[in-house]
């Protein structure tokens, strides 16, 4: 979300003690599983233990035949490491534009990071605000880049149609809700969007809004209409579906524990087997490979939460006469969406921790409550958090070196159209050597700093949340 602070086969008995060193050798390289914050570990030191169980997307996911585990020695021409949403665009990219020997890794199951535990909002933009990607880049510069996200938003409803991917898509935008009295932030961004971006953001007086949102909390809002939201997961499952009956080897369960030169082609090495590819893409966002120290340091993986409430029938028209997604215009904002069983998801903050599903539901609960104090006594059947990646400078890394290799992370909790895009960009450059990807050089791999990082993020989140605790006071 927005302005917010990705050979032979091995014998098993060797596969066992690589994967034992591996996880000493990450243990030294990332120093953040030390992280003197409070007792409990950092988000990505506990990434492994997270369990897809406890999620209502994977509660509610379209049944389909899991992809084997890589078994053996397989060769392509492009190998990418991570099932979600920036390498399925890019492996369906691919295989759109007519390079089908492709093979997609995935050490857990496809959609099991972020990808598959959002708030599934699709809209544009990024996690940089509006006014300081002009103010870095300029007119020109700023509304290509903001572009590229519009047209993934189009692009992902031309997908769920073209591949019949049964996601729940509802096309009925998304308000953009004012905590504050004060209108100034709605008028201002409304008419920068205007003026340097092309795009209408229509008013949303206190009155219109509370017809269709039941809460005395907001003030008015602005409504972005080129926007949907979905089911998550199942998008996710519907493009690796579609990349696999156009050629893509997908294998799950398929851990890849290094990567290294081999002649003039790159070797990934799996616990049981191997790929030999000319080239790889590196697509695991908050979810660390651990295969390019460069590229790894270059993110901070970053929890947030998100619940989900039992099915409230005619009580969610009581507090929701809409169809359209929710999110309000705090730094440290709440968003929501109603679902199709007539449940509401509610999601919000950012943590370096990666709390129980117990503690997520008391947290996203008060918050929920201040809201729409009518469901004070709501049951919450679902509960769970996911690791976004950030970057320093809040916009994606996208890019590649000469030596084959390249990335696409950081979308820092706001990529379902932004990962679209990347994996759009990376597939025309394999493919066909477009340089528009270049147009992110500006903002590349940029040390992260961890564990100093994690304390920076949630600092700066603390005292943000503080701002918005001072002015709503302030207000009354």
């Amino acid at each position: 979300m927005r302005d917010a602070l990705r050979a032979a086969p091995i014998q098993a008995p060797i596969a066992h003690r690589v994967r034992s060193y591996r996880r000493r050798f990450r243990g030294v390289e990332e120093p953040a599983l030390c992280l003197p914050v409070c007792p409990v570990k950092p988000a990505f030191a506990t990434t492994m233990k997270q369990s897809p169980a406890t999620s209502y997307y994977r509660a509610t996911a379209t049944a389909y035949e899991p992809y084997a585990a890589l078994q053996g020695k397989a060769d392509a021409r492009v190998a990418i490491v991570g099932g979600g949403y920036a390498g399925l665009h890019t492996a369906l990219g691919l295989a759109e534009r007519g390079v089908r020997d492709v093979v997609l890794l995935e050490r857990e199951q496809i959609g099991f990071g972020a990808s598959g535990r959002n708030g599934g909002f699709v809209f544009a933009g990024y996690s940089l605000g509006e006014q300081s990607l002009l103010d870095q880049r300029g007119d020109v510069q700023a509304k290509a880049l903001f572009d590229l996200t519009t047209s993934a938003v189009e692009r992902i409803r031309r997908q769920v149609a073209r591949y019949d991917i049964p996601c729940d898509p509802v096309d009925e935008g998304v308000i953009w809700a004012n905590w504050f009295r004060d209108p100034a932030v709605l008028r201002q961004r409304q008419q920068l969007l205007a003026e340097h971006y092309g795009v209408q953001w229509e008013w949303i007086a206190q009155e219109q809004l509370r017809e269709r949102v039941r809460s005395e909390r907001y003030f008015d809002a602005l409504y972005e209409r080129n926007a949907l939201h979905l089911h998550p997961l199942n998008f996710a499952i519907g493009l690796a579906g579609a990349a696999a009956k156009q050629g893509v080897r997908i294998h799950e369960n398929t851990d890849v524990w290094q990567l290294r030169r081999d002649g003039l082609r790159w070797r990934l090495e799996t616990a049981q087997g191997a790929v030999m590819a000319d080239q790889v893409v590196l697509a695991c966002g908050g979810y660390l490979a651990g295969l390019r120290r460069r590229i790894d340091r270059a993110i901070l993986p970053i929890a947030t939460y998100v619940m989900v409430t039992e099915p409230l029938g005619e009580r969610l028209a009581e507090c929701l006469r809409t169809r359209s997604a929710v999110y309000d215009s705090r730094f440290a904002f709440d968003y929501y969406r109603p679902l199709p069983d007539t449940r509401l998801l509610w999601g919000g903050r950012i943590s370096v921790r990666n709390r129980s599903s117990q503690a997520v539901r008391h947290l996203l609960t008060k918050d929920l409550q201040r809201v729409f104090p009518a469901l004070k006594d709501v049951k919450v059947d679902y509960a769970w958090s996911g690791l976004m990646s950030y970057a320093r400078h809040q916009m994606p890394q996208i890019g590649g070196g000469d030596d084959g290799v390249w990335w696409a992370q950081a979308f820092g909790g706001h990529g379902l159209a932004p990962t679209c895009a990347a994996g759009d960009l990376l597939a025309a450059a394999i493919a066909n050597g477009d340089d528009r990807w270049k147009q992110f050089a500006g903002y590349g791999l940029v040390s992260a700093h961890r564990p100093a990082g994690y304390l920076a993020a949630q600092a700066s989140y603390w005292w943000q949340q503080g701002k918005d605790w001072f002015k709503t006071r302030l207000e009354g």
